[in-house]
């Protein structure tokens, strides 16, 4: 009987300490390691993470294309060459990408000036040319705006006196600066129509005082980043195109 009331005891107390229990953080500890001469745990710091580094300069540095000339956004008024070239495959790709998944036609696209951070130099070029020229996370996004809307961006785009990089318009100008009219497509605005413009999120939201954009009827997400579709291009071409075709024209 006395065994019996034992392995009772003994059931019992395992019961309870295995069940839940509650716990709290009490302390939490840190302390700071300087990584100097004095520590010798890792013989060359330099060669532990030298195959990590070597592995992404390979990636990074593999030629992906050619260019024939300097791409530079300081060279030119209204439009650069390196804007044109932005704008154009920008417009390209995410018109590839909203059909699909919208089954709607992309009209314009508008990036801005201050976005691009490199040239794209004459020969190779590489996917570290595309980090380079846009080291941002920022993704292409299509707003769905009014002719109205259109408008303000024309006007906006003429007083900043910024070769901002666009496709799909043309803006006619009179030698004061004027607007004079609006093409889309190589067609007359249309005030109460509605155009999808191809942008960044990071304008979409009102960046660099483009308050248009927040005056939308829609917004579509493509999840496509721009260094995205800059590489993707890079892979597809054997030598970049760029259009010096003037979207800004002074009568």
């Amino acid at each position: 009987m006395k065994i019996k009331h034992f392995v009772l005891f003994i059931t019992f107390i395992v019961l309870i300490s295995c069940s839940s229990s509650s716990y709290k953080v009490s302390k939490i500890e840190g302390s700071k390691i300087e990584i100097n001469d004095k520590i010798t745990t890792i013989s060359s710091y330099d060669d532990y993470i030298k195959p990590y580094r070597d592995h992404i300069n390979k990636d990074l540095d593999s030629v992906l294309a050619y260019s024939s000339e300097t791409l530079d956004k300081s060279k030119g008024q209204w439009q650069t060459n390196i804007g044109n070239f932005m704008a154009d495959i920008c417009f390209e790709k995410a018109a590839l990408l909203f059909e699909k998944r919208h089954q709607k036609k992309l009209n314009v696209c508008l990036l801005n000036h201050g976005g691009i951070r490199s040239i794209i130099p004459k020969g190779k070029i590489t996917t570290r040319t595309a980090f380079e020229v846009m080291p941002f996370e920022n993704s292409i996004v299509v707003i769905a705006l009014k002719g109205e809307q259109i408008e303000e961006m024309a006007s906006y785009f003429i007083s900043e006196k910024k070769p901002h990089p666009i496709s799909g318009v043309k803006i006619y100008i009179d030698s004061d600066n004027l607007i004079q009219r609006i093409l889309i497509q190589n067609k007359p605005l249309d005030k109460s129509a509605i155009y999808y413009v191809a942008t960044s999120d990071y304008l979409s939201n009102g960046g660099d005082n483009m308050a248009f954009f927040q005056k939308n009827e829609d917004v579509y997400d493509l999840d496509y980043k721009i260094r995205n579709i800059l590489i993707d291009y890079f892979k597809e071409v054997d030598t970049l195109k760029v259009s010096s075709e003037n979207r800004i024209i002074i009568n």
